[in-house]
Parts: structure tokens; sequence; C-alpha cells
């Protein structure tokens, strides 16, 4: 008889923890907008403000080995409560860094808001994958992680239909061209006022949703799983993780995972807006990933059921390689579309990452292991701000470099491809 995905008696815990999933989405999606809305009305460059992207994910790259050991001292519902505490912190940052118009400030915010993150993540993953079988982990944690678009597509929509709109600063000319620019300083310094107050007022808004959240989980009892009583040395933990081919493979395929992602996502409004597309219109084009990366991740979902995760893995993967030559060759809307339909093929990425390598890891190490799958998020503070310099170099051989610059998430692709095909013949062997 086949193990349930979820048993009865964790279904209410999985419902709550996997809210979280969304609610980290939710930050991850409205805040890659972000960078180009700070690139116009900061007066930055590309590669300066790919820095709200190293922000970002460098907070979970700082933050994941704490938590993983904050978690072994204490708790899953403790890491819980601490997460969702330092992504409020985070959040109500934004009201000085408005006040002050200073773009480090907002990095620090998200920074800070990261820290939370990096906790959240390193609990719910594998708080998930213990919540049942070993047989249905894999496929627990793709089904919860499938809630995390859910949020990242409510970000995107709080970022299309309201930040990005009320932007003065985008405003264009009949021939496209931004207005902001030609603009004198003082009237310069009135649209900077109004535009960072309205990239403020989400985050603030998030920041009062997370904390009901944390009033929530504070008052439930967690029910305690073999992951989460087992403990042993950092050290001995640190020394079966090594050599554990699959697992520190699995966490390299990690880093270019996200890397891959974040530029895929981030930049697709620079790559609209090399077609002359304002930022509005072109997150619209970012929402349609997000919708097509959340209906292939249900149905790869189910695909699991029959054919084998690694499998599945290594097909996406190759996938996403063939849309991303599409996204480099092809100048025009065609190349719109190939860039958009990567997200389709990235949507099982992470979780199934994420449960092959974690799948023969002793429960006793699965919070530092889990940890370390975190801190892979670091490829998103990384991989972006070389894309972001390719990107000011306007033209590469006579090629637009926005196109050019998918180069990077290419090779990404490629090395996710043959993790899961080295991942599949080592189960075989």
């Amino acid at each position: 008889m086949q193990a349930k995905l979820v048993e009865k008696k964790y279904l209410f815990t999985f419902i709550l923890i996997t809210s979280l999933f969304a609610l980290w989405g939710f930050a991850n999606d409205i805040t890659n907008p972000m960078v180009a809305a700070f690139q116009t009305v900061m007066e930055l460059s590309a590669f300066e403000a790919s820095w709200v992207q190293c922000a970002f994910y460098g907070g979970y790259a700082t933050m994941a080995v704490p938590a993983a050991l904050f978690i072994r001292r204490f708790s899953y519902k403790s890491g819980i409560l601490m997460g969702l505490g330092l992504y409020a912190i985070g959040a109500f940052l934004f009201i000085p860094a408005a006040s002050m118009q200073n773009f480090l400030f907002f990095c620090l915010s998200l920074y800070i808001l990261t820290f939370g993150l990096a906790f959240l993540e390193t609990t719910a993953n594998p708080f998930i994958l213990s919540l049942g079988s070993k047989e249905t982990s894999t496929r627990r944690l793709n089904l919860a992680q499938a809630f995390n678009p859910m949020g990242s597509l409510s970000g995107m929509a709080v970022a299309s239909l309201i930040v990005l709109p009320s932007l003065w600063s985008d405003r264009r000319n009949a021939a496209g061209e931004i207005l902001f620019y030609s603009l004198d300083e003082s009237e310069k310094a009135g649209i900077r006022l109004h535009d960072l107050a309205i990239i403020r007022n989400p985050y603030v808004v998030l920041g009062l949703v997370v904390l009901a959240m944390f009033v929530t989980i504070a008052i439930k009892k967690m029910p305690q799983t073999a992951a989460a009583e087992a403990q042993d040395s950092a050290v001995n933990t640190l020394g079966r993780l090594w050599h554990n081919s699959v697992y520190r493979e699995g966490v390299l395929a990690q880093v270019f995972y996200v890397a891959a992602q974040i530029m895929v996502w981030t930049f697709i409004i620079q790559y609209a807006d090399n077609l002359g597309i304002n930022k509005a219109t072109a997150q619209n084009y970012n929402i349609c990933a997000m919708a097509m990366f959340l209906c292939s991740r249900f149905i790869s979902t189910f695909l699991m059921k029959y054919v084998n995760s690694r499998t599945l893995l290594a097909v996406f993967g190759t996938g996403a390689m063939v849309c991303t030559l599409g996204a480099i060759l092809i100048v025009g809307l065609n190349g719109l579309y190939c860039l958009v339909g990567i997200s389709a093929f990235m949507s099982l990425m992470f979780p199934t990452i994420y449960g092959i390598a974690l799948e023969n890891v002793e429960s006793r190490d699965t919070s530092l292991g889990a940890a370390f799958l975190v801190m892979a998020i670091v490829g998103g503070a990384v991989m972006p701000p070389l894309q972001g310099l390719v990107i000011d170099m306007v033209t590469v051989a006579g090629h637009p470099a926005v196109n050019v610059s998918f180069a990077l998430p290419f090779v990404c692709f490629v090395i996710i491809t043959v993790y899961g095909i080295r991942s599949y013949r080592k189960a075989k062997a």
C-alpha cells in the first residue's frame, strides 16, 4: 500500500507551514521588479541596481547555517518564530529607508529581512519533509513548494498593478524614452520622494501580515518529528554530509539553480525595456512566467507519481536550456516569449534538487544539511551583478547585450541537467 502524501495527524501543521512558502514567495517576487525601479529613480547602472539582489540573497548566505544551529539547539517552532520576527523587522526598516532616500539603507533592510527568510526556509523545508513517510517526502515538498509561486504571483501583481504604474520616474515620451533623466534636480527630488514612498508601502503592509502569522504560530502546538528530535555534533554531521556525493553535488546544483531563477526573473524587465516596453507592461510578462511556473509545478508534482524525480529534473533542465538559447539568439518578442517559457521548466527544480540531495541524509543531519541547501541561495546574490555588468555593455559583437547576458543562466541549466543525470545513475548503481 502506497504511503499517504500527508497523514491526517499532520494535516493542519502541513497547511500552516505551507502558508509560509507563499509568504516568502511574496517577498522574493515583489523585490525582483524593484531592481528596475531603483535603477531609474536612484539613477543607477544595471550593475549597481543588482545590489538589491545581492543584499536580498546575501542574507540567506549569512544566516542559513546560524539558523540551522539555532534549530538544532531549540526546535522547528523556535526557528519559525525567529524567522518571522526578523522578517517583520526588515520590512518595517523600509520606513526610515524611504525617509532618508538612501539606496544602501534599502539594501540593508532587505538584508535583514532575508535573515528571517533564511530561518524560515531552513526550518520549513526539512519540517515538511519530516511530516510523514520518507517515500513521499520529495512529492510532499513539491506540493508545499507549489504554494510558493502563489505568493510570488501576489507579489508580482502588487508590483505590476500598484507599484510600477504609480512610479512617476517611469513616465515616457512618445518614442518610449524615460522623461525622468531630462529633468532638473529639484524636479527629480520631488519624484524620488514620491516613488520611494510607493516602493516602501507594500513592505510595511507585509510586515503587519508577518506579525499576524507570528502570533498564530506562537499559540499553535507543533508536532515533534524524528528529524526535530535527533541530535549529533556539528563536526560529525559535516563529515557525513561531505562524504555524501549526491548531497554535495546537490548543494552545487542548488547554487546554480537559484542563480538562474533570479537572473531570469529579475532581468525580464530589462529584456522587455530593450524592446521599448515600459516597466509596468514588462512586469506582466513576469506574471505570465510565474503563472506558467505555478501550473507546471502542480503538473510536475503529479508526474512524480509515475516518473522518477531525477529523470524529470534532467528533462526539465534540457527544456530550460532550449528556451534560454531562444532568448539569447532571437531578438524581438519571440525571444521574450522564450524567456518567459523558461519558467515552465524551472518549476520543479528547487524542491526536487532539495529532495534528492536530502533523500539519503540521516535524520539527525537534516537541519544542518538543509542549511547548506538554503545557503546555496547565495547564487542569487553572486550571479545577477555579473549579468548586470554584461547588460551595461549595451551590445556584444553587434548583438543586444541583454540577450547575450542570458548565457549565464544557460550554463546554470547545463549544470542542473548534469546533476539530474548523475543522481539518476547513482540511484540505479
